[in-house]
């Protein structure tokens, strides 16, 4: 058997598929799975297992593109010569709903839109989207008649990339001692973009004063993105004492988020990351909703609601979000 996804998206989008994937393989042991997906977001896979076991592919394609009438004949032509027995897609425009019925795929799920185009589809699902947003990805299976629980988040690290982790923290002066990762970033590993999903270095800059004065013997590591390094060289010229890190990959952050006692960030890769890892994270939330990024209780563990604690901005602005407030939740955790 054959499957196809279509994930658009950047890297957090194809992270939280990934309990999707591990579903369609638990169900369709021996199937082939490919997913298309942008090519900024193929790095997510380098922490997919499903990848290296050689049971899966990725294909780029960029979907939000202007894309010519040569590059959707080519997606067609390489759609319609892999054979597939069935879709899931993620992407809700009818014109990819029109693709995937010229595809001559005889099986093609997608979300319900009470439109015409879902006379393309031969299983339209309902998108709940109050949901956490695994949840919602693993609605699309019940295309397929699978109605099993969503499995849990996770990701798999290489060995190269927990050597690497490890003399990083060698170099950082943090292996013996523990530290807390912080993320605030607006560059590629930001979930949200525009004002109103940044937190002010200013107020990052308190943060970090806050605990370093009480908590002196636990370093703070700081993720720095290389295209956006501005960010944490002004916060580390403010604050004496801060360690920076910039992974040159997926595989290494994760390797990172992995050892880390907790995970201070806004909605970002490295959240869905902390999540994965079960690394105790509190997580700042602006324009976004904290329930659609963090698992509940009822989505896995009872230690959920322990382990994964949110901040939610009460004006929808990450910057009305006081240092105070952010304090208060890492001495009460």
């Amino acid at each position: 058997m054959r499957i196809l996804a279509l994930v658009p998206g950047g890297i957090g989008d194809q992270i939280l598929f990934f309990p999707t994937l591990e579903d369609l393989k638990r169900s369709y042991p021996n199937a082939r799975i490919d997913v298309i997906v942008e090519p900024r977001a193929k790095d997510a896979y380098r922490v997919c297992k499903f990848l290296h076991d050689k049971s899966l592919q990725v294909l780029p394609f960029d979907f939000v593109d202007r894309n010519g009438l040569a590059d959707w004949g080519n997606l067609l032509g390489v759609v319609r010569d892999r054979e597939y027995d069935a879709v899931i897609s993620l992407e809700r425009r009818p014109l990819f709903k029109v693709l995937l019925w010229l595809s001559g795929i005889p099986t093609r799920v997608g979300y319900r839109d009470l439109t015409f185009d879902d006379w393309f589809l031969n299983a339209a699902v309902e998108r709940k989207t109050e949901q956490y947003l695994p949840l919602v990805n693993h609605d699309l299976l019940q295309g397929l008649g699978l109605n099993t629980p969503c499995p849990d988040l996770s990701v798999t690290l290489l060995k190269e990339d927990l050597n690497w982790a490890e003399a990083e923290q060698d170099r950082l002066g943090v292996k013996n001692s523990g530290y807390i990762l912080a993320y605030g970033g607006s560059g590629s590993l930001c979930e949200t973009q525009g004002s109103d999903g940044i937190y002010p270095v200013e107020q990052w800059q308190q943060i970090v004063e806050q605990i370093q004065q009480r908590q002196p013997q636990l370093p703070i590591v700081w993720i720095e993105e290389p295209e956006n390094p501005e960010l944490s060289q002004q916060l580390a010229g403010a604050c004496p004492g801060l360690k920076v890190t910039s992974a040159p990959d997926l595989g290494k952050l994760a390797g990172m988020v992995a050892a880390a006692n907790l995970m201070l960030c806004t909605d970002s890769v490295p959240l869905h990351l902390a999540v994965a890892l079960q690394t105790y994270t509190i997580a700042l939330f602006g324009p976004t909703t904290a329930k659609k990024r963090l698992p509940s209780p009822t989505d896995r563990g009872s230690d959920a609601e322990v382990r994964f604690l949110s901040i939610q901005s009460p004006t929808g602005k990450l910057a009305d979000i006081s240092p105070e407030t952010v304090l208060d939740k890492v001495w009460g955790s």
